[in-house]
């Protein structure tokens, strides 16, 4: 749909399906806001837990096409949030339900983070490999250096990227970053300065990263194409952790948002594969067992969606769409009944009540046929 067609500003749900989707956090009324964001239609929204999904048009201030490889948002700051774009760096303005597209240097940001100290603090990676900064919520970006980042790689015969960049949770200051294809990278003053920490890394192909709080310390984990690494000296060394999978891929670790020691894990057989699993962790990430995502899955486990809010709140996706619910902290889920195209980012989070005070822009109304009350000949 071009961006110049005409547009149905349509409201999500209605009282009922709101009021369904309210949760109590410290004493005030939230809704829970599910973002999702794929390569090639852009960002979905939805306001009933994932149950259904609307696409805003290109009037909404991003292209309806765009690939959406990153969300992020700071709980300080609920009228915002970000994405990455093949496009470049957006800001979702919640009240009136818009994007506005952030002038920088950078053409595809592959990777977003914001400062859980400062949420005007972001750091942005990007395809090629880069790292930029800025103090200012995105109005202004310096570029960093980072140590032996190359914009091309033999290995994939194309443009490396910045997959992931992390704020540490337990060491404040320190920022992580993976790149694909070149490595893990290290910040211990909030992403100004960088250095390379891949010793013991079988595969400079990272793609994911993840603190987990450990008595007395803490736990590293990386994913990439050739299995699960796990450091417990700051990132100084690594070692590949064996996995209960047949596949040596993997792609997102993510502790569950309360501290317990659960972290799940996504695997399959490569991008986007037909095959995966949802790897869980009872013990901070030293065993792993099957979280049995109801099946047959096509692809390859990409995405888990947490938030402190409400840590038995779980979303996880397959690279091509499928979507799964967990309301029990991943001992349980259920297959949710939008099936997108690629799926590339994963996000939730709980607003207070009445954030958004405008309509999505729609092209068309959301209902099905039959919901219409449409019956075949």
């Amino acid at each position: 749909m071009a961006a110049g067609q005409d547009s149905l500003p349509t409201q999500e749900g209605d009282g009922a399906s709101r009021e369904s989707n309210m949760t109590v956090t410290s004493n005030t009324a939230r809704e829970v806001q599910v973002y999702a964001g794929t390569a090639g239609h852009s960002a979905w929204f939805s306001d009933d837990r994932g149950e259904t999904f609307v696409h805003p048009n290109s009037h909404s201030g991003m292209y309806l096409e765009a690939r959406v490889w990153s969300l992020a948002s700071h709980p300080a700051t609920a009228e915002r949030l970000f994405a990455g774009t093949d496009m470049g760096l957006f800001r979702w303005d919640e009240p009136i339900a818009r994007w506005a597209h952030l002038s920088s240097p950078m053409q595809d940001v592959w990777a977003v983070a914001i400062d859980p100290i400062d949420p005007d603090v972001l750091i942005a990676g990007t395809r090629p490999a880069g790292f930029f900064r800025s103090t200012d919520a995105g109005r202004s970006w310096t570029s960093l250096t980072a140590p032996g980042v190359i914009p091309l790689s033999d290995v994939n015969a194309g443009p490396t990227r910045v997959t992931q960049v992390l704020f540490d949770p337990v060491n404040d200051g320190t920022v992580w970053a993976a790149v694909e294809v070149g490595g893990i990278y290290r910040s211990r003053d909030r992403g100004v300065t960088w250095e390379m920490k891949d010793k013991g890394l079988v595969s400079g192909d990272v793609h994911g990263l993840a603190v987990v709080k450990l008595p007395g310390g803490k736990a590293m984990l990386a994913t990439t194409n050739r299995g699960l690494h796990r450091s417990e000296d700051d990132g100084e060394t690594w070692a590949v952790q064996e996995i209960p999978s047949p596949w040596p891929y993997t792609r997102s670790v993510v502790p569950r948002a309360d501290g317990s020691g659960v972290v799940f894990l996504t695997n399959g057989n490569g991008p986007p594969g037909n095959d995966g699993f949802l790897l869980r962790s009872r013990d901070h990430g030293r065993s792993w067992e099957d979280a049995r995502l109801p099946g047959p899955l096509e692809s390859t486990v990409w995405c888990v969606a947490t938030n402190a809010a409400d840590p038995m709140l779980i979303f996880a996706c397959t690279n091509l769409g499928e979507l799964f619910r967990s309301t029990d902290g991943g001992e349980s889920w259920q297959r949710l009944p939008h099936v997108f195209g690629e799926l590339r980012a994963l996000h939730w989070r709980a607003l207070p009540a009445g954030t958004r005070r405008a309509a999505h822009s729609l092209t068309r109304p959301v209902l099905k046929a039959r919901q219409l009350g449409w019956v075949a000949a």
